[in-house]
């Protein structure tokens, strides 16, 4: 009798152990992405081993807890490396792409603290054709708007809403981090998109303030939120001292049977104070059109046109032109082979406070060009 007790009572613990594991779960998952790549720089031409060809490597883990109620806790970790020297990217950071944990519940939506991507990117950049496969090549010329995600969002809290009939919204605040003093460092977001059928429409804003400096002028973006926006070349690098960065965009898609159409529009502002090294706002209007077609489940094409238009402080403009191609070999495994073309006119302003004839800088590979820039890829890209 005793024996049968225990045999039952051993039964029902595994069956609990069994049930709280279900309701629990941890995910390990990653991109590794590398391509052999021809691109033409300032000094001459270069074949190189491209990290991330069309994504950026990265390894996480993730994961949820049902707390009952229909409320969960959830967690996110994970860490960007280059796969040609094994370094960790986003300034040395162990977990530079994202970090938070929070809460979530399918009627209330959901809450993040930590370190996070911003609502912009979170509901507009899926709707551009950077986000669409994951086509670096494909993104704003220098990154000035953020439209590759370069930067992230440190010290943040994030609101993410339910679906509504197809409508969801987010905002996010994330604090500066400087005593005695609000008004440094902050960022602030928000976003909502809208999808029905084949139908998808996004809009956002982010604005991001930096630091005072410690004497005299700014040297650097030394914001104590967003950070790492000034990595894709000369186009926007003299204006790391700016006050206030503020980027809107707007994008929609389109699926058409085999096609997927998209535009986008985006405005992003640099605006000086006293302690800027630059005296005018500058500002970077850029619009784009894409194309993807499907030609069979496992092989597509793309092509996309994108106009960047620098004014304020500086005038110039820079026109881009990719394409691509995109073989599936599994559901986890796609070779590729990428191309792009940029025409840069008019002038730039330098870091050291002068002008130059703008360099053509395609996406955020940080390289710049002379006049014009090209860039071919061909490349193997694994998720895990």
């Amino acid at each position: 009798m005793k024996r049968a007790a225990s045999i039952s009572m051993a039964a029902a613990l595994v069956s609990l152990s069994a049930s709280a594991q279900a309701q629990s779960s941890v995910t390990l998952y990653g991109i590794v992405d590398a391509g052999l790549s021809y691109i033409k720089t300032s000094t001459g031409n270069r074949y190189s081993l491209l990290s991330g060809g069309l994504s950026g490597n990265r390894w996480g883990l993730k994961g949820s807890e049902d707390l009952g109620g229909g409320l969960r806790a959830i967690f996110q970790l994970e860490s960007g490396f280059a796969i040609g020297t094994g370094k960790l990217a986003q300034g040395g950071r162990e977990f530079g792409r994202q970090a938070f944990v929070g809460l979530a519940s399918d009627r209330w939506g959901t809450v993040e603290l930590g370190r996070m991507y911003d609502p912009v990117v979170d509901l507009v950049q899926p709707l551009t054709a950077d986000g669409t496969l994951g086509s670096v090549p494909f993104a704003t010329p220098g990154d000035v708007d953020n439209n590759d995600f370069s930067a992230r969002v440190s010290n943040a809290v994030k609101y993410l809403s339910p679906i509504y009939s197809g409508l969801q919204f987010e905002a996010l605040y994330a604090f500066g981090g400087v005593a005695g003093s609000t008004g440094q460092g902050y960022t602030y977001s928000g976003a909502v998109s809208y999808s029905n059928g084949p139908l998808k429409l996004a809009a956002g804003y982010m604005q991001a303030t930096n630091a005072n400096a410690a004497t005299g002028k700014r040297t650097a973006w030394t914001s104590g939120s967003t950070d790492a926006l000034f990595e894709g070349g000369s186009i926007n690098a003299a204006y790391q001292s700016a006050h206030v960065l503020g980027i809107a965009q707007a994008a929609a898609q389109y699926q058409l049977g085999a096609f997927t159409l998209g535009a986008g529009y985006s405005n992003a502002r640099y605006t000086s104070d006293g302690e800027s090294t630059f005296g005018t706002t500058e500002r970077f209007n850029t619009g784009r059109v894409y194309g993807f077609y499907r030609a069979t489940p496992s092989l597509r094409f793309g092509l996309g046109y994108i106009l960047t238009a620098a004014s304020g402080d500086t005038s110039a403009r820079y026109n881009v032109v990719s394409a691509g191609s995109f073989y599936q070999l599994s559901k986890r495994t796609d070779v590729y082979l990428t191309g792009a073309f940029q025409h840069a006119s008019g002038t730039q302003r330098t870091t050291s406070g002068g002008t130059q004839r703008a360099l053509a800088t395609i996406s955020s590979y940080g390289i710049d060009g002379t006049g014009t820039q090209e860039i071919v890829t061909v490349g193997l890209r694994h998720r895990f």
